[in-house]
């Protein structure tokens, strides 16, 4: 395991610190936020996959390195170049999924914003995973089955594709419904058998659904609410447009592949909840993961008909969300202007820098 001292002495070392981050998920966003705020850049891509940000959007970048797969980022020769260029690395998750929780706490050597540790806590089968965090923060969250014969209700089954790194989804009311709707993806090679035993099952929340995206500072103690957004998903979103006398007409298997964001914004008579649920959710993961989590993260859930905010899926990185670049008021009324999660970022790392702190948010 990589030692937080460690990576704190190298962090004090830089002079002028350099955000660093994979070319996937969140890359553009946050790379945005760092040239408005002066920082310089390094962007890791794969082989095949690196136009984005070699050629469409390469004013947005100072280095460009290519590798022939995500996780030769690990790599001495990377690792060095990475710490020559005084990287401070933003973890999104691309970089979990493709480099994987072992190589990132054992091997790859550049100091992190947030927490290295807590990555993994985001996986449903880890023993201390996001259920746990928001059990210990006592925020409410969806009724969960231990296996198909308890389901009494609408639930909703949440399984890894097979041979993706996509989530798969799907509905059922009963334990004839979730068998039938099981084998049916296993049979279309959607599923596997022995992903099917680490499926989670919970109670469908029905409600206004509302990705809550947040920034805590180390520096300051301060939780800041940056926005609201909402999913777009293939090809569910297709189905949902479609007229209800028409659906079932559909024989394809719906997916909750995200692939897009829309903003939203709560009525202020609600923001207290969400914002105390954060601070809740902060202080349980500081006692957990010490030293807790910091930096971007979001709490997915439901507004249900009782006004309850209802967790069902947490984010502890950078969630994703570059919406909230141009049209979140949130930022604007603590800071006179929009603020994107990306600038949130590097204002803390440029902060850090100036005051001499930054290996106070490193791990």
């Amino acid at each position: 395991m990589i030692s937080r001292k460690e990576m704190q002495a190298v962090a004090s070392s830089y002079e002028e610190p350099c955000i660093g981050v994979l070319g996937s998920h969140s890359a553009l966003e946050i790379a945005s936020g760092a040239r408005k705020e002066g920082l310089k850049t390094v962007v890791i891509c794969q082989m095949g996959r690196e136009k984005t940000y070699s050629k469409y959007y390469k004013n947005l970048f100072d280095e460009i390195v290519i590798l022939d797969r995500f996780s030769e980022i690990t790599k001495k020769d990377t690792v060095k170049r990475l710490v020559e260029l005084s990287t401070v690395f933003i973890p999104n998750r691309s970089f979990s999924v493709y480099v994987g929780y072992n190589n990132i706490e054992n091997s790859f050597s550049v100091p992190i914003f947030g927490s290295r540790a807590l990555l993994r806590a985001e996986e449903r089968d880890e023993k201390r995973n996001q259920y746990y965090l928001l059990d210990k923060a006592g925020i409410k969250r969806p009724e969960e089955f231990k296996n198909p014969e308890e389901i009494d209700r609408l639930c909703i089954i949440k399984i890894m594709q097979k041979g993706s790194v996509e989530r798969a989804f799907f509905f059922a009311s009963s334990p004839w419904e979730f068998e039938k709707k099981a084998q049916e993806r296993v049979k279309s090679g959607l599923i596997s058998k022995e992903g099917l035993k680490n499926a989670v099952i919970e109670e469908y929340v029905l409600g206004a659904l509302f990705n809550a995206n947040f920034f805590y500072s180390p520096l300051s103690g301060e939780i800041e609410l940056l926005g609201f957004d909402r999913r777009i998903q293939t090809n569910l979103d297709g189905l949902l447009k479609l007229p209800a006398k028409e659906q079932p007409e559909i024989s394809e298997t719906v997916q909750n592949i995200e692939v897009g964001h829309m903003p939203a914004t709560m009525r202020e008579s609600q923001l207290e909840k969400v914002f105390e649920a954060a601070e809740s959710f902060v202080s349980a993961c500081k006692k957990e993961y010490p030293p807790g989590l910091f930096g971007l993260f979001a709490l997915q859930g439901s507004i249900n008909k009782k006004l309850e905010f209802v967790v069902f899926d947490c984010s502890l990185r950078v969630p994703g969300s570059p919406i909230l670049e141009s049209v979140s008021p949130y930022t604007s009324y603590k800071y006179g202007e929009i603020v994107s999660p990306g600038r949130r970022v590097a204002m803390e790392v440029k902060r850090a820098a100036e005051e001499g702190k930054l290996g106070e948010i490193v791990t």
